[in-house]
């Protein structure tokens, strides 16, 4: 039993949250809702200026009453609209005092209905007819904005009360009560008889529309919370990985599956820093934090700068590659002023508590896999290939030849003009058994 109650609120109302939502989601909520009230201030502010010049524009008629009590209940709902649109600017409408402004809502919009029939001398049962009584849909409508359920139920309910309260209010205080009630509908129409069927359409309707918004309006705000947690979560989790890939990701057609992979020509470009071993052996592990993350920092501008994405943190080493997340024509030429940027940035800069590093680079292009590897649940957006192994390795070779920026007979070849280049000469790279054309990059246009 218990399972199909479940099961008929998950149709009605849509799956629910799994656990409690996190503070911070539950603050993104709570500021949402916070806005959504001084909307809803400003639509009710709007529909006071609406009733005030529709009661001003009206034609008056000989019937009128000398007393008009409707420019005093407009004034009255102005002077509450605003004192309410205020506290909502102030953040000060606590779910008490939003129940009771939907009902002061309901009382001054039935107490306006009420006063047609002494105004026009007619009546009670005059003003059943009044589609004033339309507005309350506004009222109702407008508590959906705050995506809970019970403030719609408490404006449908206060409506539906409302209404019936001024229903009896019209036939109880006739003394004969049957006369005034017909069947004819078009007695009803073109006199001040009641047609009780016609009353209680409107309750129906007043209670159904509620129903329906409210169920709208649960099943959004499930959705809401859902889509606000997966909206944090991305947030967060992209702070781990590139921009670049996460935007590729949440673009894609379809999820991601493991070993699918574009092959393109692309460039990469790994770094590593000089002697790190021995730096880390003379801080703190807090300190040497703090180091990399001023690093990364600095290396990531430039990166960005010059159209990279960084695939790979992996220590104090990083994997940038071009043309691999973002399409980049220029890619060779954006790597090696990329890495000639890098040069700058640890020439002219200390890091944590006055270090100087010194950062090697290795660049190659070449065609390689870009795409996800891994096994189930646990991706890894990456590029693979001998490509990129050739890249890793002139990085190394930096140590041997005394230099920081390594290259291929490729990336030079792509690169075009601008560069300068140094011979290092034909290297065989372990792992390859076909001799790599080496170059020391030692100067180009923007190192940035």
């Amino acid at each position: 039993m218990k399972n199909w109650l479940v099961s008929l609120a998950t149709a009605i109302l849509g799956e629910r949250p799994m656990g409690r939502a996190p503070a911070r989601v539950q603050e993104i909520i709570v500021r949402q809702q916070r806005h959504s009230e001084i909307l809803i201030g400003w639509v009710q502010f709007a529909l006071a200026v609406v009733f005030t010049t529709l009661w001003a524009v009206a034609p008056r008629t000989a019937q009128m009453a000398d007393f008009q009590p409707v420019p005093w209940a407009l004034a009255f709902y102005g002077l509450f609209t605003v004192a309410r649109l205020h506290a909502a600017h102030r953040g000060r409408l606590p779910d008490w005092a939003v129940m009771v402004s939907i009902a002061l809502d309901m009382a001054l919009l039935m107490g306006l209905i009420w006063t047609f029939h002494i105004q026009y001398r007619q009546p009670a049962v005059f003003y059943l007819k009044a589609p004033t009584l339309l507005y309350v849909f506004i009222f109702i409508a407008l508590r959906a904005l705050r995506f809970e359920a019970k403030y719609v139920i408490a404006a449908g309910l206060a409506a539906a009360l409302g209404w019936v309260a001024l229903l009896w209010y019209a036939v109880a205080g006739e003394m004969h009560i049957m006369s005034l009630v017909t069947r004819d509908y078009v007695a009803y129409i073109t006199s001040n008889m009641v047609l009780i069927g016609a009353e209680v359409d409107k309750i129906l309707s007043i209670l159904l529309v509620t129903a329906v918004l409210a169920i709208a309006v649960a099943r959004g705000r499930r959705i809401l919370f859902r889509a606000v947690a997966d909206s944090v979560a991305a947030r967060d989790l992209s702070r781990f990985i590139s921009p670049e890939i996460a935007e590729r990701i949440a673009a894609a057609e379809r999820p991601i599956q493991p070993g699918e992979g574009e092959l393109r020509t692309a460039t990469v470009l790994f770094t590593d820093i000089e002697g790190f071993s021995t730096i880390s052996e003379k801080v703190s592990p807090q300190v040497l934090s703090a180091m990399l993350n001023d690093y990364f920092t600095a290396l990531s501008a430039v990166i960005a700068r010059h159209s990279g994405a960084i695939i790979h943190f992996q220590g104090d080493a990083l994997l940038v590659g071009y043309n691999t997340v973002v399409a980049d024509a220029d890619h060779a030429a954006n790597a090696l002023r990329t890495a000639l940027g890098i040069q700058r940035i640890v020439r002219e800069r200390t890091f944590g508590p006055g270090l100087a590093f010194k950062t090697r680079c290795g660049v190659n292009t070449g065609p390689m896999t870009v795409g996800a590897v891994g096994a189930g649940d646990q991706l890894v957006f990456t590029c693979h290939g001998d490509e990129v192994n050739i890249a890793a390795r002139l990085e190394q070779l930096n140590k041997q030849h005394g230099t920081y920026v390594l290259a291929s007979q490729s990336t030079r070849a792509a690169a075009g003009e601008g560069f300068t280049f140094r011979e290092i000469g034909a290297i065989t790279v372990r792992g390859r058994a076909q001799p790599t054309v080496v170059y020391a990059v030692d100067g180009g246009p923007e190192p940035g």
